[in-house]
This record gives structure tokens, sequence and C-alpha cells, in this order.
């Protein structure tokens, strides 16, 4: 039994626990900590993706309940998604530095550690247990950060947050509880749990559903219509705790759950025969286009983000749906791609919030000259979510339009083309707004005192993650068929998944 993976855990637990200690005014222990873990995790991913790529399964297990273990292992699509965590709480963490004044920063960066280290945990879990346990630490974690302002609509905000994922928790634990006791600990297998397939062959009607429970459990945090409504109101979050919820913590919780639940608890070609899979394709489609559609309407920075947030998130969903390794490629691959995008894009919207007051869509109007290095970066994002090459989310849809195609779906491509056309419906006017819109004069842009400076653009903190992620999602597309590059991690990984 190793102990790397639990050491992984603390590398985040760690700087949580402290700083929950420190006095406001140590920042300097505290940014200090809190960087340390995270270049320590990075540090540990990169070290371990060749040994677990090449077939080593690292474990650590203890027990829990009689009967039952934690388990951490470490496994390539665990892996996969404690790389993208780490990279991001990284520069998420830089950021929050540069954007946070005022009081309880302590608090904020210990219940930030603390969600990473949920996490964390999430992607090590070995078996349903441990990922249940992680998964609802996840929401208590989050919820301080959520309401971080206590402005009263920052309270209204949380009480949806936590109205939902406590209510998808409950349902979560039902779906573990009932399968745990019919078929005893569901430990995560590469092609499905051999137990889980007795009982889909023996009692269909009964895994249909627990397959259905732990599809709502799960689909609150991943956003699912019509299980959304909280992402929206959790914009009132902080622009870093909306970059974390969205591109690396909550949602992806919920996708990373729904694509273990179909591979690794039921099996894909299981699932596939007790037919749920299916209506799950048509779910995501709608979604999709849904959550394009919601986008269109919203004149608000964040919350036309939140809508995009909703509707991509699902082609994760998709992916995973379709009974295709191509398909399940582009859909795992855009774990990482979505992410890279959409914390570029929740990073700017904090940055024009921040340093000149602009919120909403109709106030970008030549922001570019004022911050052009910032708008580039949000040029680069959009034009990946559309589906322009060679940015990231080029290669999710690519993949995804094949795989429907070699599924005999081919209707989905109709959904990706009309999904395409509505994220261009959407980011375009903003790209449009920021280098050739005039500013209306009635429109004033204010940075705060705290931000004033001689030169443009925003403070180095602020700029650089931002740059950052729009850089590395171009280079995720220009480079991806390179060894270790996100698809090709994610083709091994489905491989595995269909039995290579």
């Amino acid at each position: 039994m190793s102990i790397v993976a639990p050491v992984i855990l603390l590398t985040s637990l760690i700087p949580a626990v402290v700083i929950f200690f420190l006095p406001e005014r140590r920042s300097g222990i505290r940014t200090t900590l809190n960087l340390a873990g995270a270049v320590l995790k990075i540090g540990f991913v990169v070290a371990l993706v060749p040994p677990v790529v090449g077939g080593d399964r690292i474990e650590w297990r203890t027990s829990f309940l009689p009967g039952i273990d934690l388990v951490l292992r470490l496994e390539p699509f665990a892996l996969y998604f404690l790389g993208l965590s780490a990279l991001l709480w990284l520069l998420t963490t830089i950021y929050a530095i540069g954007y946070l004044e005022g009081p309880n920063q302590s608090r904020f960066f210990a219940f930030f550690s603390l969600c990473v280290a949920a996490t964390t945990g999430i992607a090590l879990s070995g078996n349903l247990v441990t990922f249940l346990i992680f998964y609802e630490l996840l929401t208590l974690a989050t919820y301080p950060l959520v309401a971080h302002s206590q402005k009263r609509a920052t309270f209204d905000g949380v009480r949806t947050y936590l109205a939902y994922t406590f209510s998808g928790g409950i349902v979560l634990l039902l779906g573990v509880v009932w399968l745990t006791y019919l078929v005893g600990p569901v430990e995560f297998r590469e092609a499905g749990a051999p137990a889980v397939a007795d009982l889909a062959r023996e009692r269909p009607a009964t895994a249909i559903a627990i397959f259905v429970l732990l599809m709502i459990g799960l689909g609150v945090k991943a956003a699912l219509f019509p299980l959304h409504g909280w992402l929206p109101r959790a914009m009132v979050a902080p622009a870093p705790v909306s970059a974390l919820l969205h591109a690396v913590a909550v949602v992806k919780a919920g996708v990373f759950g729904i694509v273990l639940v179909i591979d690794d608890v039921f099996g894909v070609y299981v699932a596939d025969d007790l037919g749920v899979l299916a209506p799950l394709v048509i779910l995501a489609c709608f979604t999709i286009l849904y959550g394009s559609v919601q986008a269109l309407r919203h004149d608000n920075v964040k919350a036309r983000l939140a809508y995009s947030t909703v509707s991509q998130v699902s082609y994760v969903v998709l992916g995973a749906s379709m009974v295709s390794v191509t398909a399940t490629t582009g859909g795992v691959a855009h774990i990482v791609n979505q992410g890279l995008m959409k914390i570029t894009m929740f990073f700017v919207a904090g940055i024009l919030a921040e340093t000149i007051g602009v919120t909403t869509v109709r106030a970008t109007n030549g922001v570019g000259r004022r911050l052009p290095l910032t708008c580039t970066a949000f040029t680069i994002a959009a034009l990946g979510m559309i589906g322009i090459p060679p940015i990231a989310g080029f290669v999710s849809k690519w993949y995804l339009g094949i795989g429907a195609l070699e599924a005999d779906k081919g209707w989905v491509v109709a959904v990706l083309v009309a999904s395409s056309l509505l994220n261009a419906a959407y980011f375009l006017p903003i790209v449009y707004r920021m280098w050739w819109g005039e500013p209306d004069p009635a429109t004033t842009w204010t940075t705060p005192p705290s931000r004033q400076r001689a030169r443009a653009e925003a403070p180095l903190p602020l700029l650089v993650p931002t740059l950052v992620t729009a850089l590395a999602a171009i280079a995720v597309g220009v480079f991806a068929g390179l060894p270790y590059s996100p698809l090709e991690m994610a083709q091994y990984i489905v491989e595995g998944t269909y039995g290579r």
C-alpha cells in the first residue's frame, strides 16, 4: 500500500488547516502555503503520469465502515482530472491574491484550499463511498466561498446553491446506499464493476432505477437541465470563485462523476444494454441548446458565461453517453479544454469588473483599446468555445462529431453545429464590442482607487494567469497529437474503458 495518494491530498489539506489559524496580517505565509501546495501537487502529477500510463496502479486504503474501505487510487483518469485541478488551482491562487481586497482573506484562502482538497479527493476516489464523502465535502467547502462578500444578494444566491446541491447529495446518497446494499462496496474498474454488471443482468429494472438516482445526484453539480438553476445564481461569488466553480471544482466534479458511473461503475456496454444512455444523449443535447439560448438572453457578462457553462459542460455528458471511443474521447478531452477556455473568460470578467467597473455586455464597447491583452485572452477563449481551429474547443467538437457519426447518431452533428452557431451569436457580439464598439457617452468606466495606475492593463497577478490559460487553450489544440497531451491522455483513458 502506497502513501503517495494521501500525500497528494495533504498538499492542499495542510495549507487549508494552517491558513484557518493565520492572522489576517500574515499574508506572506498565506500566499507561500497556497502556492507551495499547488506547485507540489503539479510536481506529483508530472512525476506520476509516465508510470501510471505505463500500467502502474498506486493505491491506499483504510477501513471506514464494516466491510467498506476508504480507497484512494492513482489511475489515468484520476491523474487527468487531478492535473487540471492542480494547474488551475495554482493560477487561480495567483489571480485571487491580486483580486481580493478587504477582510477575511485567511478564511477565504483556507476554504479555497479545502475546496481543492475535496476536488483532489474526488479525483483520487477508488470506490463510490469515498467519492460520495469528498463530493459532499466539496459542497460544504464551496459554501463560504460563494458567500464571501456577505451581501444580502449573495446570501440569496447561496441559499439557492445549498438547496440544489444538498438535495442532489441526498439523491446521490440514496443511489450509493441502495447499490452498496445490493452488491457490496463498488470499486471503480475500467469497463465497469462485475457485480454491477451481474445486477443489471439479473434485475435490470432495479439497475435502471439506481442509475437514474446517481445521474440525478450528479446532474445537479453538472448543471444538467432542469437541475441547473443554482449555477447562474451562484455568480454572486467573487470572480476567482466563479472561475473555480465552472472550470475545475463543482461542475467538473459532477461531470467527472457521471463519466465514472457510466464507464467505471456500470460499464458503457452494460449501461447501453440497459437503455439508459440514449435518454442521456437526448438530455445532454437539449441542455447544450438550452444553455446557449439562455445565454443569449442575458446582458450581464457573468450570467452569460454561467449559461454558457450549462451548455458547454454537457458536451462531456454527451460524449460519455454515445457508445463510441471517438465521441467519449472528445467528451473527456473537453473536461480540460472547456476548463482552460472558461477559466480564461471568468478571469477576464473579473478584470473588467474590478479594474474599470464593466459588468454588462453593452458596457464592453471599446474596452479592447483600454485593456488589449485582457481582451485578446477573451477573444481566444471565445473563438475556442465556438470551435474555431486550432484552439482547444475545436478538438473536442471534432471528436464529438466524428464519434456521433460512428455511433449512427448523425442528428447529433446538427446539434453541435447549432450549438456552435449559438456560441457565435452570444460571444462574437462581445468580441466585436471590445475591439470595434464605440463607448456609450452615458457609460463611465470607473477604476477603484486601489486599482488606479498610470499605465493601461490589469495588475500582473490578474493578467498573467489570464494570458497563461488563454495560451494554454491554443497549445492544447495545436499540440493535440503529442504524447501526454490532454487529447492523447483522454484517448488512452477511453480505450481502457472500452477494453483495449
